[in-house]
């Protein structure tokens, strides 16, 4: 009986070591546990701190680009108005240079007028040519005024950019090889543009 009782004392004291044991594994498994735990949080809330900042960089993005697009709409409107604006400027002074013209030269019409009225009644000649005379000059001092000047051609070089050579006969003599002989329609510049070329002839 003593046998059997001091077995079961060490028993006993075998089965509280393996607890204790048991114990201490169970607390340190909880113990290594735990901090694997915090750090898989830790990483959860690095990971959802990237995706917020992500998320803030693709707003901030989308608020730029609706801006630079609203840019692009107001400039697109200002260039499709200022656009519309000179092209009804540039309609109106073509409208006003045009007219502007037309009341100037208005006086050179008047005095042909006059003109073609005494031609059936004077019989004063000088007078009449006179007349004309006076008419082309005041024409004259129309068209200069207005930027339009006579190109010069006879006894000149031949120049393609101002004349239009029509025929070429042998040179009167050997100066005026080359050069402008006679001048069958004058050509004229509008502000150093030509705008009509001198008909001319050439001497060979």
């Amino acid at each position: 009986m003593t046998k059997d009782k001091s077995k079961s004392k060490k028993e006993d004291v075998q089965d509280k070591e393996v607890e204790t044991t048991e114990n201490q594994t169970v607390e340190d498994t909880t113990t290594v546990e735990e901090p694997k735990v915090e750090e898989k949080k830790e990483k959860k809330k690095t990971k959802k701190s990237a995706k917020e900042k992500k998320a803030d960089e693709l707003e901030e993005l989308g608020q730029k680009l609706q801006e630079m697009n609203d840019k692009y709409v107001r400039l697109s409107a200002e260039f499709d108005n200022y656009r519309k604006r000179t092209l009804k400027e540039k309609m109106e002074l073509t409208k006003s240079a045009s007219e502007k013209v037309l009341i100037n030269i208005l006086p050179v019409k008047d005095n042909f007028e006059r003109a073609l009225k005494s031609i059936d009644d004077t019989k004063d000649i000088e007078g009449l040519k006179e007349g004309v005379n006076l008419i082309y000059n005041n024409f004259n001092e129309f068209i200069t005024q207005n930027g339009v000047k006579e190109i010069e051609a006879i006894n000149t070089e031949f120049d393609t950019d101002i004349h239009e050579a029509i025929t070429k006969i042998p040179a009167p003599s050997k100066d005026l090889k080359g050069k402008v002989v006679d001048c069958v329609e004058k050509g004229y510049y509008l502000n150093d543009k030509v705008i009509r070329f001198a008909k001319v002839v050439v001497g060979e």
